[in-house]
């Protein structure tokens, strides 16, 4: 890609803020040497390893490598033999620490089951060498410090002189404690690297020992006293020593690095590049940016796009298409309209996408593959243009023509202004021409009316231009594509108080052609203006309709629910009167058959018995709720047992058989905390994978369907409301209390009451306290008025 073209649309300014977001010095480098590729391959790998990327950070956050050092330097000296110093390991260790973060980093859950993306082999393929990382890390403290225990020798001789300076500082003390009128401070000072105590002049000849060194002004000489020669020259040969040690330990240390330095070498490149990569991504988080499609064909459609330089509270999202209907777009319009940022978001879109990086355009957006991409954009804003720009202009034109071709994307802004309007418009005109017949997707910005006419007669040109609204003297900044722009000249100046008399008479100047195309421009216009805002009114009422239409839907659904609500409790509540009425009835028949036994009238009692019977359950069957799907299949009463699951039609619950049916059929069923009297033939038997309680797994009761299972899920299921503990020790109650909260929790009670008595309050204490323990227990209290008062605990479960 020609280098003139990168700086003409600003290609650089993005790389400066691509490598803002790099950490690692190498992996800013590497963005400071990213160019556009050509190969279509290579730039749809390097797409997709910036959207893997987005990817992962959207996930797991950003990687940082801010440790990743070049030290490719450092694995040469180690090939020859050399050992590398500490800040060299240190480097060495920092980017095996990155190597371990980043492969930490690029491990997927291990819950989660997700494809491969072109970022999981380099993830593998790094070596974290945890063990010589450690090594270095135990050993090397700082840039300057190596710990005392990294070896044996270095520990020993750092013990030696630990002792030997105590016995220096101890020396030193008794002897400025005994001459301290001859110091010029109390202090113990080093020079050349030896203890030595500052003397005053006069009493030099006084105090036995070696001058060092002495005071500016020569009052102070500092002198090492003659009892702690010896001493210090023992502490400088334990210093040599020391030193030796260090020796010792970073070579060794740099002998344990060269059988991997081939597998380091990796790692900086692989997290060289992981770096850039995820640069890449930290930039297009940043834009707001979206994965262009690529194709070989010329296509492009940018979707939304805004130019990245500009304001993004400001800009505005343009759309620009062409290559399938059209290969030459030319944009009309007045200045400071967008013509020129529309060129170059093109450009600069294109030059990005070539290059691995996202677009901030919207999701869909799609980009062609252009060998090359050549731009003449000037700048027309001044008042005076001289002939010398017109040639810089044309002399940067030829050479375009002159390298162009179907693999080429040119852009021209305000192509060939400065010169006469006439020959400016022809030339033009065959400039375009030429790159049309060639098949080079060309966009171009003018004010020529001929290039207008030109894009309105010839296939495969299409007009657009940049929304201006002439009162407010504002552009919209909206490219139209299909419509010519209007320089509207005429109705700005107006604005701007040109008075009329001097428009009317330059109106009179234009050739009548002209002023007609300028009209047709300007009823286009108007008409273009009015349907826009007869779409937006009709997608309005549309919206409107669709959010009212919603509203009727849900107030018809909540009616339903509400009326299917009233008539559930409606025939609920007549169930019950019916069975307190047969309840009653048949009371009352058997006491009268009692009475009546000896009076010979029992056979008619037992017709209207009979009669009564026929009529009650009549009524029942008309309050029933029916059930348009009956039971399955039809239930035995001898195969049915007690702890059984089945399913009460009438009602639509689930629930567990508490007693065998009678002669007519009825039992009774415990659905939760609901305990009814049913007919067998309303019950539909489940299976026991069906028949589950509050946090049990359906896979594991249907594991577990054995005898003792039943047993359990039956006791679950008809449990009652309450346990009355009063009598009992403490140590009675609890076994029975905890066993008693399992099931009823089994059984999904909200709540239960237990019964412990007031007495001494040891009991109620006891209980407390063990429901404090329970996860379950959402909430427990004492009893109110009409509950038991304080006898009596209430326990809320979860």
């Amino acid at each position: 890609m020609n280098q003139k073209v990168l700086k003409t649309l600003e290609y650089y300014k993005i790389i400066d803020r691509l490598t803002d977001c790099a950490a690692s010095e190498p992996g800013k480098k590497m963005c400071r040497e990213l160019t556009p590729s050509s190969n279509f391959n290579e730039i749809v790998q390097t797409q997709t390893e910036t959207a893997d990327a987005v990817t992962r950070v959207r996930q797991k956050g950003s990687l940082s490598l801010a440790g990743v050092r070049d030290v490719r330097d450092s694995l040469k000296r180690l090939e020859i033999g050399s050992s590398l110093s500490i800040m060299e390991l240190l480097s060495v260790s920092g980017l095996l620490t990155c190597a371990a973060r980043a492969k930490n980093y690029g491990r997927h859950p291990e819950n989660m089951e997700l494809p491969d993306d072109s970022l999981d082999e380099m993830f593998r393929t790094l070596e974290p060498l945890t063990n010589v990382n450690s090594e270095i890390t135990r050993c090397i403290l700082g840039e300057d410090e190596i710990a005392d225990d990294a070896s044996p020798g270095l520990h020993h001789v750092r013990r030696q002189m630990k002792i030997t300076a105590d016995k220096v500082h101890t020396q030193l003390n008794s002897i400025l404690n005994s001459s301290r009128t001859m110091l010029q401070d109390a202090v113990i000072t080093m020079r050349d690297g030896r203890y030595c105590l500052p003397v005053r002049a006069e009493y030099k000849s006084q105090f036995a020992g070696m001058v060092h060194d002495q005071s500016a002004t020569g009052s102070t000489l500092f002198i090492e006293p003659m009892a702690i020669i010896k001493l210090n020259n023992e502490l400088r040969e334990l210093e040599l020593k020391e030193q030796k040690e260090i020796e010792m330990i970073l070579a060794a240390l740099s002998t344990e690095l060269v059988p991997y330095i081939e597998p380091i070498t990796t790692d900086f490149e692989i997290l060289t590049k992981l770096d850039f990569i995820f640069a890449k991504a930290a930039l297009s988080r940043i834009y707001n940016c979206s994965m262009p499609k690529f194709n070989r064909k010329g296509y492009i459609h940018i979707k939304d796009g805004r130019h990245p330089l500009l304001d993004p509270k400001k800009v505005v999202p343009i759309n620009i298409w062409m290559g399938r209907d059209f290969d030459l777009l030319i944009v009309t319009g007045p200045n400071t309209g967008g013509k020129t940022v529309s060129l170059k978001t093109v450009g600069l879109f294109t030059l990005m996408g070539q290059s691995g990086l996202q677009i901030p355009a919207f999701d869909g957006s799609e980009l062609s593959v252009f060998d090359e991409v050549f731009a003449d954009i000037g700048d027309e804003q001044s008042i005076e243009q001289s002939l010398s720009t017109f040639s810089a202009h044309m002399t940067n034109i030829v050479k375009i023509l002159n390298q162009a071709d179907s693999r080429s994307l040119c852009l021209f802004d305000e192509l060939c202004a400065g010169t006469d309007p006439t020959e400016g418009a022809a030339l033009a005109i065959s400039i375009l021409s030429f790159l049309h017949n060639m098949k080079c997707r060309t966009m171009a910005t003018t004010h020529y009316s001929e290039l207008k006419v030109f894009a309105l007669s010839t296939p495969g040109v299409e007009n657009a231009c940049c929304e201006f609204n002439v009162e407010t003297l504002r552009p919209t900044y909206k490219l139209l594509i299909g419509i010519p722009g209007k320089s509207n000249a005429f109705a700005i100046s107006r604005q701007l108080g040109l008075p009329d008399y001097i428009i009317d008479d330059a109106k009179t100047h234009l050739e009548s052609n002209d002023e007609a195309f300028e009209d047709l421009l300007a009823n286009l216009e108007q008409s273009r203006v009015t349907i826009e805002k007869e779409r937006e009114e009709i997608a309005s009422y549309k919206e409107e309709i669709s959010r009212l239409k919603k509203n009727i839907e849900q107030k018809e659904e909540r009616l339903d629910e509400r009326k299917e609500k009233l008539l559930k409790n409606a025939n609920e509540e007549a169930q019950r009167i019916l069975r307190e009425a047969k309840e009653t009835a048949d009371q009352t028949i058997r006491n009268i058959n009692k009475l009546a036994a000896s009076s010979g009238v029992g056979k008619e009692l037992e017709a209207e018995r009979t009669k009564l019977r026929e009529k009650l359950d009549k009524v029942d069957k008309s309050l029933s709720l029916k059930n348009n799907k009956g039971p399955k299949k039809t239930i035995s009463p001898k195969k049915l047992k007690i702890g059984d699951g089945v399913k009460v039609l009438t009602m639509n619950l689930k629930g567990t058989v508490s007693t065998l049916p009678n002669a007519k059929g009825d039992l009774y069923v415990q659905m939760g905390i609901l305990r009814s009297l049913v007919n067998i033939k309303d019950l539909e038997l489940l299976d026991e994978a069906s028949v589950s309680g509050p946090g049990l797994d359906p896979a594991a009761l249907k594991r577990n369907n054995t005898g003792s299972g039943k047993i359990k899920m039956a006791k679950s299921f008809s449990v009652s409301p309450e346990v009355n503990l009063i009598g009992m020790t403490t140590d009675e109650a609890m076994p029975v209390l905890d066993k008693y909260l399992d099931d009823a929790y089994l059984a999904h009670l909200p709540q239960v009451r237990v019964v412990h008595g007031r007495g001494t309050g040891a009991l109620r204490a006891a209980v407390h306290k063990h429901l404090k323990k329970l996860k379950y227990v959402k909430e427990f209290r004492l009893g109110e008025f009409g509950e038991g008062d304080t006898g009596v605990t209430i326990v809320t479960f979860k």
